[in-house]
């Protein structure tokens, strides 16, 4: 084994004559493995990660989800670090946020469903007295 090591422990000192071009061509592919491994594992890690951070600070009740388990059912409520799901008429499961693996459907917006009811209301009003 010391045969092995020592004529690489030697390697740089003979090769000091050569100059700075073995030296960057002995880093060169380990820079290009660092560079693979960012583009093709971290990178990719990191979109998905702040894409589950933005969904599940998303969530709202009426939604529809799959927890990690497998289980569907809808939000009925939402707190600080859990949620609480209906999974079936008398069935409401409390969940940690983090436990929720995927939006199935989205629940319509309370806002949204104001402002829908506010302009079929408006428009019925103005028919009614137009005729």
């Amino acid at each position: 084994m010391n045969d092995f090591i020592l004529p690489l422990l030697m390697a740089p000192a003979a090769g000091a004559e050569a100059g700075s071009a073995d030296v960057f061509g002995a880093f060169l592919p380990f820079v290009a493995v660092i560079a693979i491994f960012y583009f093709l594992i971290i990178r990719p890690q990191n979109k998905k990660r702040k894409e589950t951070e933005k969904m599940i600070t998303a969530l709202k009740k009426g939604d529809r989800v799959v927890t990690i388990g497998g289980l569907y059912g809808t939000i009925q409520s939402v707190k600080e670090t859990t949620v609480i799901l209906k999974a079936d008429d008398n069935v409401k499961l409390e969940f940690l946020r983090s436990a929720i693996s995927s939006v199935v459907t989205q629940g319509k917006d309370d806002k949204s469903e104001e402002k829908n009811e506010e302009k079929d209301d408006s428009s019925g009003q103005s028919s009614e007295s137009g005729e």
